[in-house]
């Protein structure tokens, strides 16, 4: 039996082009499947990064508002004593931008790139 697998082995001597297709093809599709699934979980993740940076801003308002009666004129005036620095907006899809502060006397509102949290009184 040993003898007759060593001969069939030794009149195979490699791959047929259509076996290797076949594996071409394959990678292909398992490429075609997991791409689209990488690159929307770098999207979420970078979502859940700017919600999670938009709640730290509304906290830092909120303190300052608690300490000085008022809201912060703009989002640099928070840097050092409420926040280490102020976040930047991570990039995602088309969404791109910057945080930004729109303060009125009754309320502050800080922005980014497709979301929005108030601060009020």
């Amino acid at each position: 039996m040993l003898k007759s697998l060593k001969k069939k082995m030794k009149d195979q001597a490699g791959l047929t082009l259509i076996e290797l297709l076949v594996v071409i093809v394959i990678l292909g599709i398992i490429a075609a499947v997991a791409i689209p699934m990488v690159m929307s979980n770098k999207d979420d993740a970078a979502k859940n990064t700017n919600a999670q940076n938009l709640s730290v801003l509304q906290d830092a308002v909120n303190r300052y508002y608690t300490l000085e009666d008022e809201y912060p004129a703009a989002l640099t005036t928070l840097k050092g004593d409420y926040i280490d620095e102020v976040p930047t907006v991570k990039t995602f899809g088309s969404c791109t931008g910057s945080f930004g502060l729109d303060a009125t006397g009754e309320k502050v509102i800080i922005t980014s790139a497709a979301m929005t949290t108030t601060c009020t009184k």
